[in-house]
């Protein structure tokens, strides 16, 4: 099976398995304790937090060790919006965030929050004035993702950052769990306050991440107890996956802008191929998109039909996030751009990966042509 559903989630790479086992096997005690095997635990979490930091280019103590994602999408919304609610009540993000934006978003306002979900072009960009008209007096959150997990679209992060740098009181959350290692991420030049990072988007292991948070901001944590991770988030570090993440930034610093590169080539060439279809309908804007993702569309077609076509020719994409891909609706994040319905309901998400070769684009190119002349016989499926 040829893998392009990296965005869903990445193969970690065998040198972070290795270090991952290594971990568990010697690395065993409670970084917590105070006897030997805890200070050796505990050094190796600190070479952690140094090496995530020297790649951010911020301080060790800014980098705050989560589960993934979610979890730091939560801390960060929550802490602010639990924190900072005496002086306002109001949120600004996007109309097509991640669930672990949007819905945190959603339950806020059932706890007597305001938010306000920007809307989007037809390219899935938010508008920096429109972001600019919906700060009030009273927003104490700005949360905007760098990449869209379903079109690739980059959002304009750096121009929201500067503005906001003029309000101080109004805090900057950016999601970067679909750029981290793809693309640059400035958290000190941007002015972001907050940042979420997931490790196994980057050939990390599952179930570890990282929640960037700016020196001197006070936030409420989300998990309460044993005081880890400076009194931000209680729990025991799973320092395991912590040193396979660890192992997974080295690898980014060390091939990360060659990977980039040889992406945005392949993403290139399997746009051109699509492009040459018919019936097939490239959703990902041309110009200012991640270097790794593809949404495209067959009209016509139903997604999950396409996906398993595909599949049986030995190709596995996915449709929708993998996080809601499930549920027999639109996404929200297309129709959002103004897509049709049945143009929404027929995209797949095809994203390429460190071990994709051009040939397996080929191939794949191929295998789409092939699954486009069976439209009649799809359309009898939808």
């Amino acid at each position: 099976m040829i893998y392009f559903d990296n965005s869903a989630t990445t193969r970690p790479h065998p040198q972070v398995i290795e270090v991952v086992k290594r971990a568990m096997e010697t690395y065993f005690g409670n970084p917590s304790s105070l006897h030997q095997k805890g200070l050796e635990a505990e050094n190796v979490l600190k070479q952690a937090r140094l090496v995530a930091a020297q790649y951010l280019g911020c301080k060790p103590s800014e980098i705050l060790f989560t589960s993934g994602g979610t979890e730091s999408n939560n801390a960060a919304i929550k802490g602010v919006a639990f924190q900072y609610q005496g002086r306002g009540k109001h949120i600004v993000t996007t109309s097509i965030e991640h669930p672990a934006v949007y819905d945190v978003c959603k339950q806020l306002e059932s706890f007597g929050f305001s938010v306000t979900f920007l809307p989007v072009d037809r390219d899935g960009r938010v508008s920096v004035e429109d972001v600019k008209k919906a700060v009030r007096d009273d927003t104490i959150l700005v949360s905007v993702m760098h990449v869209n997990n379903e079109l690739g679209t980059i959002q304009p992060i750096a121009e929201i950052g500067e503005w906001l740098k003029q309000f101080p009181k109004t805090l900057f959350h950016v999601d970067a769990v679909q750029s981290f290692g793809k693309l640059p991420l400035r958290v000190k030049e941007w002015g972001i306050d907050l940042a979420s990072i997931s490790a196994h988007k980057f050939h990390g292991p599952r179930g570890t991440g990282i929640l960037f948070k700016r020196e001197g901001l006070i936030i409420q944590p989300l998990l309460m107890g044993g005081g880890q991770e400076g009194g931000f988030r209680s729990g025991t570090e799973n320092l395991p996956a912590v040193a396979g993440m660890a192992k997974a930034i080295r690898m980014l610093a060390e091939e990360g802008k060659r990977d980039a590169d040889r992406l945005s080539e392949l993403t290139r060439h399997l746009r051109e191929g699509l492009s040459s279809i018919s019936g097939c309908v490239i959703n990902t804007p041309a110009e200012g998109s991640a270097p790794h993702i593809v949404n495209v569309s067959f009209p016509g077609m139903k997604a999950e039909v396409v996906l398993h076509a595909l599949e049986e020719r030995g190709f596995l994409v996915s449709t929708k996030s993998a996080c809601s891909s499930k549920a027999d609706e639109p996404s929200r994040v297309l129709t959002a751009t103004g897509m049709d319905r049945e143009q929404a309901l027929s995209a797949i998400r095809i994203s390429l990966g460190r071990e994709n070769t051009a040939e397996e684009v080929e191939k794949f190119i191929a295998a789409v042509r092939e699954v486009g002349s069976m439209r009649s016989y799809m359309k009898e499926k939808v």
